[in-house]
Parts: C-alpha cells; structure tokens; sequence
C-alpha cells in the first residue's frame, strides 16, 4: 500500500457536483492498493498514519499526532499513486491491483483506519471521477509505502 498524507487545514471531496466528504484540521490520505498488500500492510499504514506525528505542539515542534489535536482524517482512493513512468511519457498503472482486489482491501484499510483513529472517516468513492479541494498546512506531505518502511 502507499500513501501520500497531507496535513490540512480544510479538505474535501466532491462527486458529481456533491460533497461526498469533508473536514477541518487534520490529514487528507489519498491511498493506493497493490496485489502484493496483505492484512499485515494494513495493520502497519493505518497505525502509522494515527501515530504520525506531523503536528506542532506548544514550541512549534512537529510533535503531535491527529489524534492528539483532535483533528480528523479523509480518505480517498487513488490508483496512479503505483504509476510507473519508466517507459516512454503514458504511466502504466500495472502494479495497482484490479478493483476485485482493491475494492476489499480498501473497504478493510478504512475498517481498520476507523478503529485506529476511534472515530468515522469521511471518504471518497473507490472508482468514482473525483475532484478532491485541500488546503495543505505547512506545507506537509509525506509518502508511506507498506513495502518500504522507511
């Protein structure tokens, strides 16, 4: 799995015209599933992403996590974070998994993500044509992949 978190102080996603998401001060995660991703993945992005300390504290010190401001998380899926710009100018998008795969591991992530966090998380829709709005705060961003744990 990757992700790309973003520490915002406003973000959201719209399908179709509609706020299908939204929230104040926190992490919009877009994320991505490969056919290698297992429930071991899962388990290690999502407590990283709770435990991420990105946040200032009281010195101005990135050392608070979401949980501890009390901010909130938005997840959207995002299939070209695995684009391979290796051959020629057309990512190929080959290590993405297939939705029949993607679609349970994604579903299981949020499950997870959601009990880690302690509290719902507005998301996106896995496939849909999405126009997702943030404000990044810092600017923050930071890049998790499950298979490189650096």
């Amino acid at each position: 799995m990757r992700a790309v978190i973003q520490r915002v102080s406003h973000a959201n996603v719209t399908i179709g015209g509609q706020i299908k998401g939204a929230i104040a001060r926190g992490l919009a995660v877009l994320l991505a599933v490969e056919d290698a991703d297992t429930a071991e993945d899962i388990e290690w992005l999502s407590g990283k992403i709770v435990r991420l300390r990105i946040f200032d504290d009281d010195h101005g010190v990135m050392n608070r996590s979401v949980q501890e401001v009390g901010g909130d998380i938005l997840l959207i899926s995002q299939f070209t974070l695995f684009a391979s710009t290796k051959k020629g100018n057309r990512p190929s998008y080959s290590r993405s998994a297939k939705p029949e795969f993607a679609v349970p591991l994604y579903e299981q992530f949020l499950a997870r993500l959601t009990q880690d966090f302690g509290k719902t998380i507005p998301t996106g829709e896995f496939g849909a044509q999405m126009i997702v709005s943030l404000a990044n705060d810092g600017p923050v961003t930071i890049i998790i992949d499950s298979k490189q744990r650096e």
